[in-house]
């Protein structure tokens, strides 16, 4: 009597059809879509080696000794997000913009599936390159702070070691509001004008405004929680929360995006 073995490797029909896929060969995929990107290497490196590279100066600079120096030495957050925001933007929109998403949808009909592959590849690659600049930044940073200046210690405080790896989180945060815009907009300008406005341009619109609503947003929340050990006015809840409320984000926009992607034509 003949026997079938069963694998867990697709067939050439299943392949076709897609429908012997899992999530584990969504994320194979799009991992080696991430390594092929041109702009992947560049833009990750330019935005993390800028947020060393500020949180040096920063250091460099950071004059009160009743001041917050680990809060200083973190301040690059600004342009690392940047990178990650735009590159999860990109991950999404330059797939739409030049037809290959098409051919993705045609290997994987699950589009949900293809959307949390894409989040987990991208977020854990922007955890990874995340915590590891916040970390060059941190020792970098207060390597050139001043005699008069405390050193905070990563290792002895735990307030310290809080924030640094919240902040590397953050960065993949950012990256994965990015994939959400962009997930829901497709078109990559008007995606990064989105996203980038939404990260860069409101902060500042409502913190002038003196709204209280900007301890809801996620720069904001960055800056005076997530990286700050010392407590800042309108700030006050814990940091894991606050690290939440970002999480809510990504969430939020990427649940939106993949509810659409079931919906849209290609």
């Amino acid at each position: 009597m003949n026997s079938q073995l069963a694998t867990d490797e697709p067939t050439g029909k299943d392949i076709m059809s897609g429908d012997r896929y899992t999530l584990r060969h969504a994320v194979a995929m799009e991992a080696v879509k991430a390594r092929t990107l041109p702009a992947v290497r560049w833009t990750l490196a330019g935005g993390m080696l800028g947020t060393v590279a500020l949180g040096m100066i920063a250091g460099l600079n950071t004059r009160n000794p009743l001041g917050d120096p680990t809060s200083n030495v973190l301040s690059g957050l600004l342009i690392g997000q940047l990178a990650t925001v735009v590159l999860g933007v990109v991950a999404v929109t330059g797939e739409a913009g030049s037809g290959q998403l098409a051919g993705t949808f045609c290997a994987v009909p699950r589009r949900g599936l293809v959307l949390a592959a894409k989040s987990l590849v991208w977020g854990l690659t922007f955890l990874v390159c995340g915590e590891a600049a916040v970390l060059a930044a941190f020792f970098a940073g207060t390597a050139l702070l001043r005699p008069g200046v405390p050193h905070p210690s990563f290792l002895g405080d735990p307030a310290v070691a809080r924030a640094v790896l919240m902040s590397g989180a953050y960065l993949a945060l950012a990256g994965l509001i990015g994939l959400g815009v962009g997930a829901l907009i497709r078109h990559g300008a008007a995606a990064i004008a989105v996203a980038v406005g939404g990260m860069y341009v409101l902060p500042l619109v409502i913190a002038a405004a003196g709204r209280s609503a900007g301890r809801f947003l996620p720069e904001l929340i960055a800056g005076n929680s997530l990286a700050a050990v010392q407590p800042v006015a309108g700030f006050t809840w814990s940091p894991w929360l606050e690290l939440a409320i970002v999480a809510a984000y990504p969430a939020v926009l990427l649940a939106a995006g993949g509810w659409l992607l079931a919906r849209r034509d290609v």
